[in-house]
């Protein structure tokens, strides 16, 4: 028996990927993102509108994505509920939002070099993705602004331990434990394993009080385009 309710969001499980970009100074910025899916050697990213990461990827149109293991959980919660933002707009205020400068001195975290584009790569993360901009889309139908963010992988650093095959060329997904983020909760490939500081806040607070629905122009945009690149 199915019952129809309206969810107030739609975690439903996907990887945690801490986000490395460059600030308008050269500092660096760490953002974990669990909207995010992947096709080919591309993926989509789902970011708030006011993030400071948003902000970033706007300007340099590159990043890399630093995917947590389930190791990592408890350093990707210190940062859970932080923003690199000076100035904090109501909606991340009203869910316990504070700013902070250095996101890896916060988690407590440290980077390294990247080949290929300039925002460094986060050590401790075993698979690292440098990445650069290709599209960036208005999305969703909430009053915040949101963009999803179409990405190009250039270059792939993956933890030796972690590959299998002659010439170590493919992830074991035996040895592979990625932190996951399901309706706000941490888990990993099969187990809950630590509760997160974004649980904290009602669910309802995210709920959309008011709705503005997005043109059906960019949403058959976004579909065209990526029915166009990967169809072949």
């Amino acid at each position: 028996m199915h019952k129809s309710i309206n969810l107030p969001i739609l975690y439903f499980g996907t990887p945690v990927v801490l986000i490395s970009t460059l600030n308008e100074d050269g500092s660096t910025n760490i953002a974990p993102s669990s909207s995010i899916w992947w096709l080919g050697k591309s993926c989509m990213i789902g970011l708030d509108g006011s993030s400071k990461t948003t902000e970033n990827l706007k300007r340099t149109r590159e990043c890399v994505l630093n995917l947590a293991s389930a190791n990592m959980v408890e350093f990707v919660d210190r940062i859970a509920n932080t923003t690199g933002s000076k100035s904090l707009p109501l909606h991340k205020r009203a869910l316990g939002y504070r700013y902070v400068q250095n996101k890896a001195e916060e988690a407590q975290l440290t980077t390294q070099p990247a080949i290929k584009v300039s925002p460094p790569r986060v050590t401790e993360c075993q698979i690292q993705l440098e990445a650069t901009v290709e599209n960036t889309h208005a999305f969703s139908d909430a009053p915040i602004p949101m963009f999803a963010f179409e990405l190009k992988i250039r270059h792939s650093h993956i933890e030796e331990s972690l590959l299998m095959g002659d010439n170590k060329q493919y992830v074991d997904p035996d040895k592979w434990h990625p932190l996951i983020m399901s309706f706000r909760k941490f888990y990993t490939t099969n187990d809950y394993i630590h509760p997160s500081r974004l649980e904290k806040a009602p669910v309802e607070k995210y709920r959309i009080r008011s709705t503005k629905s997005m043109p059906g122009k960019i949403f058959n945009a976004v579909i065209g385009r990526l029915y166009r690149k990967y169809r072949h």
